[in-house]
Parts: structure tokens; sequence; C-alpha cells
């Protein structure tokens, strides 16, 4: 740090004045360039990519119980290292990850003498951020009150988000669950619906410059979820803390943890194009396992009766039907949702499970997440939230043969939410389940963190088209959104590819779909989620094309490699995803009229089956030379 001293000899006293200190570095390949300052006391950090500014100087700084860190501020020293690091990813859109970074160690020091770090890694299409904190003294503990982390978008972007809601709303006050709509191309500053800001992750487009994905990751039991504000007065959006009524105002909204400690990582991905968006890594890239796995977890297809069926299909003879669909589709799972305790019962439970394992299908058993934060009447309850009927019931499971399971109604963003979900996760692991999350918050760098995690809803998901036609006249336009968004940065357990033209049981009434039956195979691709439970029905081996049947079948669930060809959020989407040697690419069009697109296949010398929708929209398959 340059230091300017000045005597005043009229006062004979000395005076020290810093200059503004600023340390600028770049990405291994030069393409991004991070700026961080301490400009009048303030920390500000700025983002460029081949130097044009993504990024405009934004606050970096937090208030905590004990310390103030969001003015006063000193850069007081900084070191820089070569991150240079591969990694195995077995159940998300890359297998496995070369992760090169430039990392900045930038330490801060408050007017109060007391100091912390912001650790800074840059890719070149990602920048990752957290602030680490020191033992002061005899403090051993710390409550973070506000976060002053901001974003400064440059003028004329506009946004791709989702709002969030209010707390303790919706279907038995299970709200917020990350499950509402988004808004296409809005102007920077439009409120949001509720507002109380909007869901990780948030889209940019910065004009003709690119765009900017906004998210975060490492999210575990020592933190909470956190969103984005709306757009402030000084024309940023900051992080947004939970809302003290989420999870009927059980647990505070101040995330606490020991000293030294640090927070959750916040991560941008910028691109002249979408293809960083798509194919980004940053949420896994800069978090570790939490634990090792005491089993092998596959991933795998499902059935799931419910999402077609409903409540009632919840009892044995309807289950029999579905495990033997997934036996006659060669799916691994089938998933018996709510009710299954007082419908089934748990000594039938136990048969069942006997009978799907001599069909060579493994099953999965629903849960409400709680019993005392919403008005869930669905069991079994009261179970997954007791840490010692939790135990049991989970040693049970594994005495049966149960693969795992999937817990649903969280609603809410506290490190009490946080650490809940890590609980079930743990113990889960300890008994060999794989957990699905429904009715919940994103998942956070996931996949990687937690062996045994198999997915999570966080999104307007398949159920939605099942309650209200709105959901299936505005299909392909979700479709064309989620894998810039949402699914770019986690798993996504959607629940869909449904071959019934009606949405009902009997195939002959409920909502009617509106897309063709390729659009829904595509959907297999463009959605990612190790465990994906798919909308089929018993009568589909019978009245769904065999070519679609036959699809299904061979499809993968998870990838090796992910690559972005064209698209816009809300518009279309095409993109190609790798397994082993052979490569799926899906596109759906939400637009009125054809789009003709010329395509650089990723391995031209291949064979290729091409699925199309031929005349009425009847699914095709040709090979085309």
């Amino acid at each position: 740090m340059r230091i300017r001293q000045t005597l005043l000899a009229a006062a004979l006293m000395c005076a020290v004045a810093a200059e503004a200190e600023t340390i600028e570095i770049k990405s291994p390949g030069g393409a991004l360039q991070l700026t961080v300052s301490d400009t009048d006391g303030l920390a500000t950090y700025a983002l460029a990519l081949d130097g044009t500014t993504m990024l405009n100087p934004s606050p970096l700084g937090f208030v905590a119980n004990c310390a103030d860190f969001s003015a006063g501020l000193t850069i007081v020293g900084h070191q820089t290292t070569a991150i240079d690091t591969r990694y195995e990813l077995s159940r998300s859109k890359a297998s496995a990850v070369d992760y090169r970074a430039t990392e900045l160690l930038c330490r801060f020091r408050n007017a109060d003498g007391k100091e912390m770090s912001a650790r800074f890694r840059l890719s070149d299409t990602d920048l990752a951020f957290r602030y680490e904190l020191p033992k002061w003294g005899e403090t051993g503990s710390v409550r973070i009150m506000d976060e002053r982390t901001g974003f400064a978008l440059p003028d004329g972007t506009t946004t791709f988000l989702t709002p969030q809601s209010d707390a303790m709303i919706g279907w038995k006050r299970t709200k917020p669950s990350y499950e509402e709509h988004y808004r296409y191309d809005a102007p920077l500053g439009r409120p949001s619906n509720f507002g109380h800001g909007f869901t990780f992750p948030c889209l940019f487009r910065e004009a003709d410059n690119g765009w900017l994905l906004l998210s975060e990751t490492g999210v575990d039991s020592r933190y909470c979820g956190t969103h984005l504000s709306d757009l402030q007065p000084d024309g940023t959006f900051r992080i947004a803390l939970p809302m003290a009524e989420e999870n009927n105002g059980n647990g505070t909204i101040e995330p606490a943890f020991a000293l030294p400690g640090n927070t959750a990582w916040r991560t941008i991905t910028v691109g002249r194009t979408l293809e960083p968006i798509v194919e980004t890594t940053v949420m896994w890239d800069v978090v570790e396992p939490l634990y090792e796995p005491q089993t092998t977890f596959d991933a795998g297809k499902g059935t799931w009766s419910w999402i077609l069926w409903q409540d009632p299909s919840i009892n044995y003879d309807d289950q029999v039907r579905f495990i033997d669909l997934a036996a006659a589709m060669g799916f691994k799972y089938s998933l018996v949702d709510s009710w299954w305790d007082q419908t089934i019962g748990r000594d039938r439970i136990e048969e069942l499970a006997r009978y799907a394992r001599s069909k060579n299908v493994d099953l999965f058993l629903w849960y409400s997440s709680s019993g005392y934060w919403n008005d869930i009447e669905q069991g079994p309850i009261n179970v997954m939230d007791r840490a010692i009927a939790r135990k049991v019931e989970m040693r049970w499971m594994k005495s049966i043969g149960i693969k795992g399971i999937k817990v649903d109604f969280f609603g809410g963003d506290k490190q009490e939410t946080m650490r809940h979900y890590e609980d079930i996760l743990s113990d889960a692991d300890d008994n060999g389940l794989m957990v699905i999350f429904h009715g919940c918050t994103l998942p956070r760098g996931w996949e990687r963190m937690y062996p045994n995690f198999a997915g999570s809803e966080a999104v307007l998901a398949s159920e939605n088209l099942i309650f209200g036609q709105h959901h299936c006249d505005i299909e392909a336009q979700s479709a064309a959104t989620h894998p810039f968004i949402r699914n770019t940065v986690a798993s996504m357990e959607f629940g869909g590819t449904i071959l019934n033209k009606r949405l009902n049981r009997g195939n002959d009434g409920g909502t009617t779909r509106r897309t063709s039956d390729v659009f829904q195979l595509a959907t297999a691709v463009l959605f990612q989620n190790p465990i994906q439970n798919f909308a089929l029905a018993p009568n589909n081996l019978d009245d769904a094309p065999a070519i679609c049947l036959d699809f299904l079948r061979q499809v993968p669930t998870t990838w090796d490699e992910t690559q972005f060809i064209n698209g816009y959020p809300g518009r279309f989407v095409l993109i190609a995803r790798r397994s082993g040697s052979k490569w799926y690419i899906a596109g759906v069009n939400a637009t009125a009229e054809p789009i003709s697109l010329d395509i650089d296949l990723p391995n031209p010398a291949a064979p290729a089956a091409l699925y199309t929708d031929g005349p009425n929209a009847t699914p095709t398959l040709s090979q085309p030379k």
C-alpha cells in the first residue's frame, strides 16, 4: 500500500492519509479482468470481458454483530495464486472438469482495526468470491446481520428473473419454494412481483455486450440461502437475507458460524453469447465433497404414478402397475408418493419392495419435510424433521432395500432450513439412500458437496401442467427457459416427458398437452437431473409411438459433456450433450414460426438418428446422410 505523509507543523501533529488502493488481476487466458478497490473507504469490485465492462464497480462488505465491514475499509494486503485442478463430477452435465483460475486473496481492515478477507477466483468465464473471517481475539463466533454485496449492471441491461414470493402463502402455506414465473427481457429496474426481490439464478442481457448470470454456491449448514434484492436507489442489486416469516417464523434470518469461518460463494458467469452460461461449472469448481459416500449411488430413470394418476394411485395394486412399467422400460426406479403410510402401510411397503426387486426395480419413498412450519397433512409427516425418528425410519428403509427418498415442502432459505437439508442428506447417506428434494430451495453446489444428492425441484415443474391449462399453453416457453437459467446451475427434478395427450389417468380428460411427442423427448435431454422420474403411464406401452418408448429406454440422465449450440431464453434452445461416445442434440421452438439454423455437429462423421415432427406432429425417425 502506498502512503502519503504530511507534517502539520502548526498543530504539531501527524496525520496519515491513504491513497485508494486498486488491484487488478486477469483470468488465466486473459479474457476476464477483475478490479478491486478501496476508494473512499468503500470496498468495490468490477468485472470486464476483453476490455468491455460487464459489471460496474459494485459494493463489497457486510455488517456483523461484532464488526462493521460496510465502510471505512482499507486494503492492507493481497496475494495471487494460480489454480489448476481436475475433478470428477458423476451426476451432472459434465463428468470431468478441468478448472483453471487466478485466485486473489484480498485483506481488508475496518475503522476499528479488525480484518477480514475476500477470496476471488477468476476463470476465463466465471468469477466466484466469498468473505473469510479470522478469529478476532476472544471472539469465537459471528452473526452476519446484513450483506452489502452488490451488483451494478450497465445501463441498457434487461433481465430474465423470477421473483422471491411472500413467505407462508400458497398451497398449505408452503412458499417460498422457487416456483414462480419468469419475466423476459424486462427493464433493469422493474420491481419484483412480491417486493422481495428475485431468486437465484438471475440472468441479464447486457445489450450487445453479452450475458451475465448471478447465483451462489457452497451453501451448507453454516450459512443461509440468499436471494437478490430489487434494484436499490444507488443502482445496484444487493444480496438479501431470508425473510423472518419463512418456515412459520422458526429460525433466525442472520447466518451464524464459528470463527475462523466464511460466507457462501457468490458466482458470476459472463459471455458474449450464452455458451458460457449454459456450459458453466463454477457452482462445483469452488466447493469440495463434504463426506465420502457409504455406498455407490446409481443415477437412472424412474416411473411415478402420482403425476398423472394423482393421490388415488397410491395403493398397492397401482404401484405394482408402475413397477411393471418401470421393468418394461428398463428403468431402475419407481417412486411411491405421498399417503403411502396410510393407504399402503409399512408392512405392505416391505412386500412391494420385494416385488420391485423381483423385477430389477428399486423404490423411492415420499416424505414430508416437516410437521411444524406449514399445514401439510400428506404423510408420512413428523419424521424427517426429528433426528431420532428420522434415523429409525432410514434404518428401516435400508433393511427393506429402499434406495431413495423424495422429501417435500420446505419453504424457506434460513440457516436452520439449510441445516435440515444437510442433516437429511447425511443420515440418508449412512443408510445408503439417495435424496430428491421438492417444494424446496435451489441446490447450491450440492451435486459435488453431497454424494447422495439426487436432485431438486425448485422450479414451476410438471405438476402444474396437470393443475392448469395455462401451464400447458406456455410449456414450450418454459422449456426454452430452464436450460439457460435454473437448470444450468443445478440439477432440476422436473418430472416431465409426458406422452399422454390428455393429462389424467384415462388419457381422456383434464388438461391438454400442446406440445408434440418429439418435443417431450427433447426435454429428456434438455432437462438434466441424475434421477429422472418421467411422467409415463402404463397405457403408454400400448398407445405411445414405439420410437418414443425406445428413445426413453436408452437416453441417459447424466452426461460427460454439454455444449451450447444456439438459442434465446423463452424463444428456442438447441443443446448437445455427450454420454460416452454418443451425442444427443435436442432443440425446442417456443415461437409461432419455424426456425432454420445452420449448425456444426459435435461429431459430424458419426451415424445420426433424427427425431422430428412429421405430419400432424407424428414422431418420425430418420437417418440423414
